[in-house]
């Protein structure tokens, strides 16, 4: 049976690209919450003194208020104020670590994205078959089998871990305020970190949990796959055929120039390169076509029909087919062989032509090539 229909590939980067558009991210609840809580412990240990000094001066002013104080709304508004400034501080800087963690927490998975269309109304979402579906959809039930799992995981830790406790904490009803809040602070501390020590396997499980579903609810079938790499990459039918297109195009003005040149070296079977040399308006000879195999037949034939003479020195031709593109200068490494050829072409002009009475000598087939120019 056919497995098209499967989502069975991994999500390329455009389709996490998108869906982080869209807002969709891994995130871990519990990695958050981990956080929050670690956080309020830290600040309750750094700030436990002050917040100590200021619950006693809380709890004696609010204690020791007389008739005329308590009957009377401005003083009252006074007490008030005095308390409120007396724990202000010890709050205000638990409350800045807690919000600041909160942040981090959300972004420990996924990292920071922001996005509109998240942020836009969804009105689809409040039609109630929809929410039904979600609710008892089997992201929802694996949800809440989490929560009670990690509900009992919790208490269970937490009522061993503290079952210690429970007649420290009846006790504290019979000692003076002063006495309770110093023995209550250090309590709650305690409390909260042994919750902290039970959200960590929780949090261990929940983010390569998270991960995993995230990268499952990306996954693609094979023709999406597909029609994405179609619509980003184009066609691969119609890019093949525009690179043939251009191919020919480049190919038919590479031969227009075949007739110009000064030589034409070859292999002599696969390669063949033109060169040309203008003594007045370059210091070194240009490669003006190049071509392998059926190319490099067309170039031999277009320059033997055009007089320009064709020299096969191999070395030298694989030398210029592979360091030199089109109408570049051949390399420096090549000048003292190319100026040989180049000699020995105007030196055979002179002698057919009767300029020259001596006809030069033939041509090295295995000319002085450096070692890393040759191929």
């Amino acid at each position: 049976m056919s497995d098209e229909g499967e989502k069975t590939e991994q999500p390329t980067g455009k389709k996490i690209s998108d869906a982080r558009r869209r807002g969709q991210l891994p995130r871990s609840r519990e990695a958050g919450t981990l956080l929050v809580l670690l956080s309020g412990v830290i600040g309750l240990w750094l700030m436990s003194s002050f917040l100590g000094v200021g619950m006693k001066r809380v709890m004696l002013r609010s204690f020791t208020l007389t008739r005329d104080q308590i009957f009377t709304e401005d003083e009252m508004g006074r007490v008030f104020v005095l308390n409120l400034m007396s724990i202000a501080i010890p709050i205000l800087v638990i409350a800045s670590l807690v919000f600041v963690c909160s942040i981090i927490g959300n972004m420990m998975i996924g990292g920071y994205n922001f996005s509109w269309e998240a942020m836009q109304p969804k009105f689809s979402k409040l039609n109630p078959l929809s929410g039904l579906k979600r609710i008892v959809s089997l992201n929802s039930i694996i949800e809440l089998i989490k929560g009670i799992a990690k509900v009992g995981f919790i208490g269970t830790f937490c009522y061993f871990t503290l079952s210690g406790t429970f007649g420290e904490v009846l006790r504290l009803s019979y000692n003076d305020p002063h006495t309770s809040i110093a023995a209550t602070i250090p309590l709650l501390f305690r409390i909260m970190l042994i919750i902290v020590c039970s959200m960590i396997p929780i949090v261990m499980i929940d983010i390569p949990y998270q991960k995993w579903h995230y990268i499952k609810q990306l996954r693609m079938t094979k023709q999406e796959v597909k029609d994405e790499f179609k619509q980003t990459e184009g066609n691969p039918q119609i890019k093949g055929k525009i690179r043939r297109m251009q191919y020919e195009m480049a190919a038919r003005r590479m031969m227009q120039n075949v007739p110009e040149a000064d030589v034409v070296v070859t292999n002599p079977e696969h390669y063949a390169v033109a060169l040309r040399y203008d003594e007045n308006g370059t210091t070194a000879p240009l490669v003006v076509a190049k071509g392998v195999d059926e190319v490099a037949e067309i170039i031999k034939d277009i320059a033997r029909r055009s007089e320009v003479p064709v020299i096969p020195i191999p070395p030298l031709a694989r030398s210029l087919y592979y360091t030199t593109d089109l109408d570049e200068e051949i390399p420096r490494g090549l000048f003292k062989a190319v100026a040989q050829v180049l000699a020995w072409v105007l030196a055979m002009k002179n002698f057919k032509s009767g300029r020259s009475q001596q006809r030069p000598r033939d041509l090295d087939p295995n000319p002085e090539i450096p070692e890393e120019l040759r191929f």
